[in-house]
């Protein structure tokens, strides 16, 4: 990997080290980790100032009810995410094994497989939204403006659908290999270019929330591209070097191989659905405080987004060391990752948030017509709650990272569902109806974090993964025993 010197590294390296100091972590560890951790870092702050930037634009260009559309069209989307996240999750505990075991055609196997489940599983999903996509956002509100204006992205992003979840398989595939930085170049530079199409799109081509569902859907075919062509050939123009190379006239479909996928996938996708599901009702509560406060909800989440970019570092770390550890059979150095890179998790997520609060009116006004709009003071106490509730998330990602490269996944999906649908939606609720009022959504982002956090670190403080992770290690592992 090459060493570069970016500002990002530099902070997160610091923190690292800083934690050594105190004797916190590992020094050798810390550095491992942060070389892992801040290519995703990166790549999570391109994708989700990609994100904000379009609802920016969308904002600026047409008006609230766009916003708000864009909004209520958003958990759609995220199927792509669950669907292709629940894959990836599976691809790269599979391949960070494979990888530590040095086991490179049963790797291979892996990423063809996975890419056949992604496409198999997406199609029918671009198909529905083409067709029926007025009808789906119409589920959520009564707001006729927002829901044509929600319609019509999610009419055009759903065509974006499978380049995004093979994306996330690619990604995966190359953190799995110990290189999280060439991935960051090909995703990072996917939503740089996504940017840049958004605004000719909806700037100078006036062709509105359209064209920010289009610039979504050709900067995702692209790195698509980049990756196939990577991963086939064993490097990328503009790129470089790949770090591993895969056979695409191989088997793409191998039982057992989908088998693994599955079981090790379906708790990860249903994880990343459980947010997804949850968009559902929480928009319709949020309609009952009308549109400023929809706009406002959809500002901060992007806003949050941003702060959450940590875990895709760290968590993927967490899966990738954690699993060649295991690969190796090693589990005592794959349980002194896990519990390191949680504390880094938390301080790196710490200094994120503090950043953030110093800047939430600001970063707020920029999403609006103006400083006077009606969802920027709402938005405002949004981010605030957000930036107390993130850190706790540092503890989730971190902590479910082993879980997830050992097979564990199961737990990790269960603290998500109840962290939502057990505290954060009920909180919401009880802020729609009664005279809680906004601080039912100030606590529904508490609970959104606490409760998983506490449930993944129990997990993962059983030990219980290890054992688990022994039915999916490589042969090459296994007959090492």
């Amino acid at each position: 990997m090459p060493s570069v010197p970016n500002p990002l590294r530099l902070a997160i390296r610091a923190v690292g080290l800083a934690l050594a100091r105190l004797g916190a972590i590992d020094r050798d560890r810390a550095v491992r980790t942060t070389e892992l951790a801040w290519p995703r870092i990166v790549t999570g702050l391109a994708r989700m100032s990609k994100n904000a930037v379009d609802v920016a634009m969308v904002g600026v260009a047409v008006g609230t009810a766009a916003v708000a559309g864009v909004g209520f069209a958003g958990p759609f989307w995220g199927l792509a995410f669950a669907i292709g996240g629940g894959v990836a999750g599976g691809t790269i505990a599979l391949v960070s094994q494979r990888y530590g075991a040095d086991a490179r055609d049963e790797l291979g196997l892996a990423v063809r497989s996975s890419t056949a489940l992604v496409v198999a599983m997406s199609l029918p999903v671009t198909l529905v939204f083409w067709l029926v996509p007025h009808e789906l956002v119409g589920l959520l509100s009564s707001n006729d403006r927002a829901v044509a204006y929600g319609a019509r992205y999610l009419q055009v992003v759903g065509l974006g659908i499978p380049f995004a979840g093979l994306n996330l398989v690619g990604s995966r595939t190359l953190v799995g290999a110990d290189d999280a930085y060439t991935a960051m170049q090909v995703r990072g530079g996917g939503a740089v270019a996504n940017i840049g199409l958004n605004w000719l799109f909806v700037f100078a081509l006036d062709w509105g929330v359209a064209g920010a569902a289009l610039g979504t859907v050709l900067s995702n075919v692209a790195a698509t591209s980049a990756f196939a062509i990577g991963l086939v050939y064993g490097r990328a123009p503009a790129i470089g070097a790949f770090p591993v190379r895969v056979d695409p006239t191989g088997r793409y479909v191998d039982p057992e191989t989908i088998r693994d996928l599955g079981r090790i996938g379906l708790p990860i996708g249903a994880r990343n659905l459980v947010w997804t599901v949850a968009e559902f009702p929480m928009l319709a509560i949020l309609d009952h405080f009308g549109e400023p406060t929809v706009a406002a909800f959809v500002i901060a989440r992007r806003i949050w987004g941003l702060m959450n970019t940590p875990g895709w570092g760290f968590g993927l770390a967490a899966s990738s060391l954690v699993g060649q550890a295991l690969g190796q059979n090693d589990e005592a150095t794959a349980e002194a990752y896990g519990r390191e890179i949680v504390r880094f998790s938390v301080a790196t997520y710490a200094v994120f948030a503090g950043c953030i609060a110093t800047v939430a009116e600001r970063l707020v006004v920029l999403f609006a017509d103006g400083a006077t709009s009606p969802e920027v003071p709402i938005a405002v106490s949004l981010v605030y709650a957000a930036c107390v509730a993130v850190v706790f998330q540092g503890v989730t990602a971190a902590a479910s990272g082993p879980l997830d490269a050992s097979g564990d996944t199961r737990v990790p999906f269960a603290s998500q569902f109840l962290g939502i649908f057990g505290g954060s939606i009920p909180l919401a609720y009880l802020g729609a109806t009664t005279t809680l009022g906004y601080w039912g959504l100030y606590l529904a982002f508490l609970a959104e974090t606490t409760v998983p956090a506490a449930i993944n670190y129990w997990r993962f403080r059983t030990n219980k993964w290890k054992a688990i992770s022994e039915s999916y290690r490589p042969d090459v592992a296994a007959g090492d025993d």
